[in-house]
């Protein structure tokens, strides 16, 4: 039978909609059963609990209005998978320490990271971290269409925003604001218009009022364009690059995997996809990898590889090598 001290933690983890902290609690109480020689009630506990691990992975079920702007996945993308400097792996790596132990923080009059910016160039690995944070966390992951919450409709575009927000204080989940900018944009800007200054101050009256239990992540690729006062809403700042040459290795013997040829990746190869981005590096991998299975092959041959990145590469401007 769970203590009372159990119950107390049961009860208070259930009204912070702390599910990482109440299904541990669960677990222990199972372990307590199990020891007393009960196998049978301590058994059904964990199936219960692995019962709601499967329904939690599903797809949030909104509301058609709330459909048209959020777009809700489950992520697979392990914490393994994300090639970044390690400086950025360990600040990655503290957010979700964080949020999985934010109930030690709280009795400290502490909160953890849960207000996450993230900037840099195009497919540097910026979408991929906040997948990776819902499938650590075991959340959905909920991508906001910016495309549809920006309307020519005075006051249309800062009610959808309350509408999110209230999602978000309503459903567990990270929240992935992609290209940010579009509603983050510098309030000075000479082509600025009114109504988006409204919709950036209704944003930032939004995010700092939040006290939900969600992670929110907001992504853009343009940090300049930013208005300075969003920078002090979040809780923590990320800034992303294109991948150096260990990472680029890295990338490429993920991606491959067992399509990867003996000897590779050469240091020609490495040095052929420099100044490419993480997503770029992948696409030239898939795009070879597909080349491969058409032609009845098993196996990446490095000069099939070589010439998707070159073309990768002029298809970016940046030239054939």
């Amino acid at each position: 039978m769970a203590t009372a001290e159990q119950i107390k933690s049961l009860i208070q983890s259930h009204f912070d909609r702390n599910e990482e902290r109440f299904k541990t609690i669960v677990l222990q109480i199972a372990a307590y059963e199990a020891k007393r020689g009960h196998n049978t009630i301590a058994r059904e506990i964990r199936d219960l609990v692995d019962k709601a691990k499967y329904n939690s992975n599903r797809v949030i079920p909104f509301n058609r209005e709330l459909n048209e702007l959020v777009l809700s996945t489950i992520s697979s993308h392990r914490f393994s998978e994300l090639v970044v400097p390690n400086e950025m792996k360990v600040r990655v790596e503290r957010i979700l320490h964080e949020f999985k132990q934010q109930d030690k923080l709280k009795k400290n009059g502490l909160s953890n990271r849960r207000k996450i910016l993230l900037s840099g160039p195009p497919g540097t690995g910026k979408t991929m971290t906040a997948a990776v944070l819902a499938c650590e966390l075991n959340l959905p992951l909920c991508t906001i269409l910016m495309d549809k919450i920006v309307t020519k409709f005075m006051g249309e575009t800062s009610a959808k925003l309350r509408q999110i927000f209230e999602t978000i204080n309503d459903t567990q989940s990270v929240y992935l604001f992609d290209e940010f900018d579009a509603i983050g944009s510098e309030r000075s800007l000479d082509n600025d218009v009114g109504e988006m200054r409204r919709v950036l101050n209704s944003f930032l009256q939004f995010i700092e009022q939040d006290n939900s239990v969600s992670l929110i992540v907001a992504a853009t690729n343009n940090p300049s364009l930013l208005d300075q006062a969003l920078f002090r809403r979040f809780d923590d700042v990320l800034h992303y690059k294109l991948p150096n040459e260990s990472e680029i290795k890295k990338l490429l013997l993920n991606r491959l995997g067992n399509f990867i040829s003996k000897g590779m990746p050469s240091d020609e190869l490495i040095k052929v996809a420099n100044s490419l981005s993480h997503a770029e590096i992948a696409r030239a991998c898939d795009d070879a990898i597909k080349e491969t299975i058409l032609n009845d092959k098993t196996k990446v041959d490095e000069s099939l590889l070589l010439c998707m990145i070159s073309e990768r590469k002029a298809a970016y401007h940046r030239g054939v090598i």
